[in-house]
């Protein structure tokens, strides 16, 4: 195995090298193989310099000599040779002390590429290295407060593809915080039109993402597949491509096939302006196609902000087979099918003929990455490899039309304005405390200095206890010795819950032992835990290397101290102690509802089970919608995020991408979409708004997912079954519902029941939020369905278990019924604080199923 392994490496270092080795012989013919599209506006400016800067056969030409450009202020040129550059174009910079543009003509509207190259150049009068960028254009941010500190290495290259729709284009660099701001180089190049697509599939979505012109777009990743770091004299678009080895999940799943370029075949649909021909002629296919199982995967896992969708383009082309049909292969994104059964034969009807795929896509849920996958179509047997050529990850601006941040072009310009005026404010104020003090040391001096020293040999004062009286100095020492990092928490508000220290965390998990772990989220582990007084608690316990931190930490506890209700998990106290994050939570001893439906040994609900675990979860998000002064959105409403207590009583858990609701005079609220596939709402996958109806289109899934017992997607079932939504919503609209129910269900339903859920169900999935009910009037049709049901002539022998709700005494409460529960003899506050809520990132779930 390790010879093998060796062997794959080896191959694929020959391969590369050679490949290298055919582009610095074949330079000259690819370059000129390529000169079929030229620009209409094209600006290679380097910003700073006194002369032409060639850089890989293209001329830059200085910022102050180009007719067609217009710098609004020079501000001051910096050039040195004396340092060891990346790139010719990082050897001089432009300095601006106050907000500048470049003001570009632009001959020919439509998309252009936007190109920034900065470089903190080595000078005595400026710290640019500590620069904070910030680049706006006119209707687009596109850096904001970025920091060079963070980037892995010392010089930033950004690359943009905006949609120009008037005569010139600004590109404004604004100073923050009363400091510079600086660039080296700049490109403005227009591209073909048909380069992006207006429509495009969405990732476990039906409905296509429409209105990609109208947005901005920064390249992320842009890859060869298998094939050497191509630059941009040998892409008719300027780009470049790096190789994809580091973005391999497993190095030694893949290796690399390659043909010569002069082979490749554009067709009418792939022009060289897509990708050039060395993208297609290189591969990575799989290293072994007759492993036992068959199911092996390529895939390639690539780091990007969470917040944001994503524009992604797969390249293909079929370099491999020796006649057609013989290459037929799935592809996943972020482990959700993407193409089933994708013929690259049917697609270009000869070999070695590009062809590309785009989807719109967010990262996976809890996870900030992007992962692509490929591998054999294990429906056709005969059939057990699969190719990928070339990867491009391009991020799509936001609601706030930015590419960083949340922060519009208005607001940019309004905060370096206040940053302004506050600086002056700053100085007038230093400048009257330095009076003041100069008047105060001058009046001591004259006349209180000499009073002072006459009263003191007058009179003999008692010292005052430093600290306060001795309760005082015991309260605060027992807390330090408690909680020794953080009590201020408890010193600040003692309506938090309990603190813990870590040694009781300790005790009741048996520290922390595996025996009792409940499950993995995306803050940490969760732990079964018992206290000293015999009660079961949950104990979730934060890992440092979590993306969630000390501030979504403090945050979750506010937030779910204000929150008490009788079907939301309800948090008992916390524990901030040796720069441990540690949750404590009530115990839910039957876990997800998902772990109830399918997936595990536990024995199949009754029907009147199912629908008042479905009516206590209502009124669980019903609450949350109406129950504060400002509601609040669940915002990953799906059935592992519903927990069951002991006796089945439903409680919605996982508040990490709750979000306060719109204010009374808003319609929605604009974010970056949050979610679970195959759970998010098509309107705010689309739009970016978020609205309570949002939580009631996945809450119409769980209904499906808890009448059928099956997943919300399941990639391996034929394309019209994927995603239940849109499964059961067909059988619904025939009137068939029961065709696809739970078999354990058959006959034990009162069919007018059924009717009354598969109605309320299909008006929860809606595909315009408009059309969707409240939570409260699911929650009334809901119950009615169960009255239907109790009123049954069906006679189930099973209605009597054990573990049945009806065994329970709950008192029936009105859809609009906004009661809060008594913790410890105390009602909880959740009016007038519900305003304060905030987006919390750490209530992660408690038990996490992993995807494919």
């Amino acid at each position: 195995m390790v010879v093998t392994v060796m062997m794959v490496g080896f191959l694929r270092w020959v391969s590369v090298v050679s490949l290298l080795a055919v582009v610095f012989l074949d330079g000259f013919i690819i370059s000129s193989s390529y000169a079929a599209f030229t620009p209409v506006d094209n600006y290679l400016i380097a910003c700073g310099s006194s002369q032409n800067v060639t850089v890989d056969g293209r001329v830059y030409v200085p910022d102050t000599q180009s007719s067609s450009l217009v710098l609004t202020d020079q501000g001051s040129s910096i050039v040195s040779s004396n340092f060891l550059a990346p790139s010719p174009i990082y050897q001089s910079a432009r300095v601006f002390p106050r907000p500048t543009s470049f003001q570009f003509e632009i001959r020919q509207s439509g998309r252009h590429w936007v190109r920034l190259y900065f470089y903190p150049v080595p000078n005595s009068e400026y710290a640019l290295n500590s620069t904070l960028l910030t680049v706006v254009t006119d209707d687009f941010v596109l850096l904001n407060n970025h920091s060079l500190k963070d980037q892995n290495r010392p010089y930033l290259f950004k690359e943009y593809l905006i949609n120009v729709t008037s005569d010139h284009l600004s590109i404004t660099f604004v100073p923050m915080n009363g400091s510079v701001s600086f660039v080296n180089g700049i490109e403005v190049v227009s591209v073909p039109d048909d380069l992006i697509v207006d429509q495009v599939p969405q990732v476990a979505l039906s409905t296509p993402f429409v209105g990609i012109p109208t947005l901005a777009l920064e390249t992320v990743y842009r890859l060869n597949v298998g094939g050497p770091r191509i630059v941009p004299m040998n892409d008719t678009l300027g780009r470049t491509w790096e190789n994809d080895q580091k973005f391999l999940y497993y190095n030694d799943s893949a290796k690399v096939e390659s043909v010569d370029p002069s082979t490749i075949s554009y067709g009418e649909v792939v022009s060289p302006e897509i990708a050039p021909n060395w993208v297609y002629a290189t591969a990575e296919i799989m290293v072994n196609v007759d492993v036992a199982n068959v199911i092996f995967n390529i895939t390639w896992s690539l780091p990007v902000d969470p917040s944001f969708l994503y524009l992604i383009r797969l390249h293909f082309c079929d370099i491999i087979s020796m006649a057609l049909n013989q290459l037929v292969f799935d592809v996943y994104i972020n482990s959700y099918s993407g193409i089933a059964g994708l013929d690259l034969s049917r697609q270009t009807n000869v070999l070695r003929r590009p062809y590309y795929a785009d989807f719109v896509s967010n990262v996976s849920s809890g996870s900030p990455f992007i992962n692509i996958s490929i591998g054999p179509d294990t429906t056709i047997m005969d059939v057990s490899n699969a190719t990928l050529n070339g990867l491009e990850i391009m991020k799509m601006s936001n609601d706030a039309r930015s590419l960083e941040g949340s922060l519009s072009v208005r607001d940019i310009y309004s905060g370096a304005e206040k940053t302004k005026k506050k600086l002056t404010v700053i100085v007038a104020v230093v400048l009257g405390i330095v009076a003041a003090v100069l008047l105060v040391v001058l009046y001591y001096c004259c006349f209180a200095g000499p009073r002072s020293k006459r009263l003191r040999r007058a009179h003999s004062w008692l010292p005052l206890p430093l600290y306060g009286n001795s309760h005082t100095i015991s309260k605060v020492s027992t807390i330090s010795q408690k909680s020794g990092t953080a009590s201020c928490i408890s010193m600040a508000n003692s309506n938090l819950g309990r603190t813990f220290t870590f040694q009781e965390i300790m005790e009741a998990t048996n520290k922390f032992d595996d025996a009792l772990l409940l499950g993995v989220g995306g803050f940490g582990k969760v732990y079964k835990g018992t206290l000293d007084d015999a009660t079961n608690v949950a104990v979730k316990r934060g890992n440092p290397r979590s993306e969630q931190g000390l501030t979504e930490f403090q945050t979750e506890i506010q937030m779910l101290s204000k929150l008490r209700h009788r079907h939301l998990v309800s948090l008992i106290g916390y524990c901030d102690e040796r720069s441990e994050m540690i949750l404590v939570y009530e115990y839910m001893a039957n876990g997800p509802l998902r772990s109830h439906l399918y997936g595990s040994d536990f024995p199949p609900l009754m029907w009147k089970q199912r629908l008042e675990i479905c009516i206590g979860a209502a009124r669980g998000l019903h609450y949350l919608h109406t129950g504060a002064t400002q509601s609040i959105i669940h915002r990953d409403v799906k059935t592992t995020n519903i927990l069951l207590d002991e006796n089945f009583v439903a409680k919605v858990a996982d508040f990490g991408l709750s979000k306060t609701g719109p204010a009374l005079d808003q319609t929605h609220v604009s974010t970056a979409v949050k979610g679970s596939f195959g759970y998010l709402d098509p309107e705010y996958f689309r739009r970016q708004q978020l609205t309570e109806k949002s939580d009631v289109y996945s809450f119409g899934v769980v209904l499906m997912e808890v009448l059928c017992s099956r997943p919300a997607l399941n990639p391996v079932l034929p394309r019209e079954q994927v995603s239940i939504a849109e499964w059961a919503m067909m059988w619904q609209k025939k009137g068939l519902l029961s065709h696809i129910m739970d078999p354990y269900l058959s006959g034990k339903v009162n069919p007018a029941s059924l009717k009354k859920f598969g109605e309320t169900a299909e008006k929860c999935l809606a595909e315009q939020g408009v059309d969707r009910p409240t939570m409260g009037d699911v929650l009334w049709n809901l119950e009615y369905a169960l009255q239907l049901q109790e009123t049954s002539s069906l006679n189930d022998p099973d209605d009597n278990s054990t573990n049945h709700i009806a065994d329970i005494s709950v008192p029936h409460v009105h859809p609009f019924d906004n009661s809060m529960s008594m913790i410890n003899g105390a009602h909880s506050v959740t009016d007038d604080d519900a305003e304060d809520l905030t987006t919390s990132a750490v209530f992660s779930q408690l038990v996490n199923p992993r995807g494919r």
